[in-house]
């Protein structure tokens, strides 16, 4: 049979995927939701949210049970399925981190920039802060936090536009994006560390956070 006699034509609708499969007995039926749900995974760049899942599993296929199995069968692989960015991933373990640098040069998942110590701290404001100006930003360290730092980040896609301020001028607010979820290991923002914990480790100070004294012995050059 050639080729063109079994194209599809144009105005002909793809067969409908059988995604109930009552005709298997159940634990074959199991099996086959996930198997279906890890190819989706595997094969996507970027988180896959449950709304996506949803469409190759039948109706009453409890989604969390078969990622649960899934996690369960890659207990032995290099590799794991982890909750981020509103979605699952299938990411290689922390524990292989430095096998990874040595085959690429790089750690796992970093093929961007890395960021300053500068960068990464306003990066963490704008995380608990958001909605937050260039302006705030800027009264928290008690200098000017530069346009290209925030290109920086935005470059990253760690950060986006947010809403438009209530302030005068209606000045820009930055948000976190899903891409900074995917790459600090988050599934959604609730995940962040409470100021209590990060003051118990001696990181950070909310006080002095809020009162604009916040590392001022950062010199020029760590404005990126």
């Amino acid at each position: 049979m050639s080729q063109a006699s079994v194209r599809r034509k144009p105005d002909e609708q793809p067969a409908l995927l059988d995604t109930e499969l009552e005709h298997l007995p159940p634990e074959l039926r199991w099996r086959e939701w996930m198997g279906r749900v890890e190819a989706v995974i595997f094969a996507a760049s970027e988180p896959v949210a449950r709304e996506m899942l949803a469409r190759v599993v039948g109706k009453n296929c409890n989604l969390d049970l078969v990622i649960d199995d899934i996690r369960a069968e890659l207990a032995g692989r290099p590799y794991e399925l982890v909750a981020v960015a509103g979605g699952w991933q299938h990411r290689t373990k922390k524990v292989f981190g430095d096998v990874i640098h040595a085959a690429f040069g790089t750690p796992a998942g970093q093929g961007a920039k890395e960021l300053s110590q500068l960068e990464t701290l306003v990066l963490m404001c704008i995380a608990y802060f958001q909605p937050i100006t260039r302006g705030e930003l800027s009264s928290f360290f008690g200098k000017e936090v530069s346009r290209d730092l925030i290109g920086v980040l935005r470059a990253q896609d760690l950060i986006a536009s947010g809403p438009r301020s209530p302030q005068p001028g209606a000045p820009y607010t930055y948000v976190t994006t899903k891409n900074f979820l995917s790459q600090f290991g988050l599934d959604t923002l609730r995940q962040l560390p409470d100021f209590e914990a990060l003051e118990d480790a001696g990181l950070l100070s909310k006080e002095k956070l809020l009162a604009g004294e916040i590392m001022p012995e950062f010199s020029d050059r760590d404005e990126g």
